[in-house]
């Protein structure tokens, strides 16, 4: 089915162009233009979620100077300001920008390189949240990277949307009691769990992992899913700037929000429709969000020490 058309997938409306009576809105063309888009509507966007190009020289991308780079997220930025309701939050996700090969590599950590382009619109750092993975690239000149951030900002106010308990994870300690004070002997956690830090551990979706499809750069469905039960409300709107294969409208569409994306890419679009296809009728796989990260058993072969490893020398 074409993407530049209006039509209904398991009742849901998804259109190519912005339209607040739409569930779903897939744009095929520059993120600016989306934004436009939503602002002509009067709609508002209760919060912004996406993971930009890095300029790392991915195929989607154009080869940028570091000072590029930054005008260029600038941009976006003031444009999604333009979209966010005053309780609204915009979320960030970022890696590094690496320059340089092998010993000469110097890695740009965006998540500081662009806090200062959001202060500059007077906004507020919630939280940094520290998403951390355990597979990926292997380095030999330096430590291998095993996390990304993501960052939370607000407008400066004290009214912002922010629901805790649809995210809160299994306490570790459910059994604590209360030492001291009215409450000893009691239950001291909260029964519903607790809240899940500033530290998310959540395997990146790699060529194993149930929701990989062929963007390089794919995040999991879980790590918008938190973001987006903790910042929104139902039937509110989330829009992804740069929506690849769809992540953050399966995850909108998964919790009842709205959601609106772009990308230039019409074949990421394609996927991003059929992902939406399969949530919509309940068939998409996905990590569950708060499923604990897997330990090999004793007497795993793949964690076991390799015979011809036995009798290596030590340093």
């Amino acid at each position: 089915m074409p993407l530049l058309t209006e039509h209904s997938i398991k009742g849901l409306k998804v259109s190519a162009d912005f339209s607040p009576d739409s569930h779903v809105t897939l744009y095929h063309g520059d993120r600016l233009e989306l934004l436009e888009q939503i602002r002509r509507s009067g709609d508002k966007a209760e919060l912004i979620v996406t993971s930009p190009p890095y300029n790392v020289g991915k195929e989607y991308e154009s080869p940028l100077s570091l000072e590029e780079y930054i005008d260029l997220q600038r941009l976006t930025i003031e444009a999604s300001l333009r979209v966010l309701s005053p309780t609204g939050s915009i979320c960030w996700q970022v890696g590094h920008y690496i320059e340089g090969s092998a010993k000469a590599k110097e890695a740009y950590p965006l998540d500081l390189v662009l806090y200062p382009v959001f202060k500059e619109f007077e906004l507020r750092l919630r939280n940094r949240i520290v998403w951390h993975f355990g597979h990926g690239l292997h380095e030999s000149h330096r430590l291998s990277g095993r996390h990304e951030t993501i960052l939370w900002f607000t407008r400066a106010t004290e009214d912002y949307t922010f629901n805790l308990d649809p995210v809160r994870v299994p306490q570790k300690y459910p059994g604590k009691r209360a030492f001291s004070g009215p409450n000893k002997g009691q239950p001291s956690g909260n029964p519903t769990g607790k809240n899940p830090s500033d530290v998310w551990d959540m395997p990146n979706v790699k060529s194993n992992h149930v929701e990989k499809t062929d963007h390089p750069c794919q995040f999991p469905v879980a790590l918008v899913e938190r973001l987006v039960l903790a910042l929104t409300n139902e039937r509110q709107l989330v829009v992804d700037p740069y929506l690849g294969v769809g992540t953050t409208a399966v995850a909108a569409i998964l919790h009842g929000r709205r959601s609106a994306g772009a990308d230039t890419e019409s074949d990421y679009l394609e996927i991003a429709r059929d992902r939406i296809v399969q949530a919509a009728s309940g068939t998409l796989p996905t990590r569950p969000m708060n499923k604990p990260i897997y330990s090999p058993k004793d007497g795993n072969k793949l964690a076991s020490i390799p015979e011809e490893w036995m009798d290596l020398p030590g340093d």
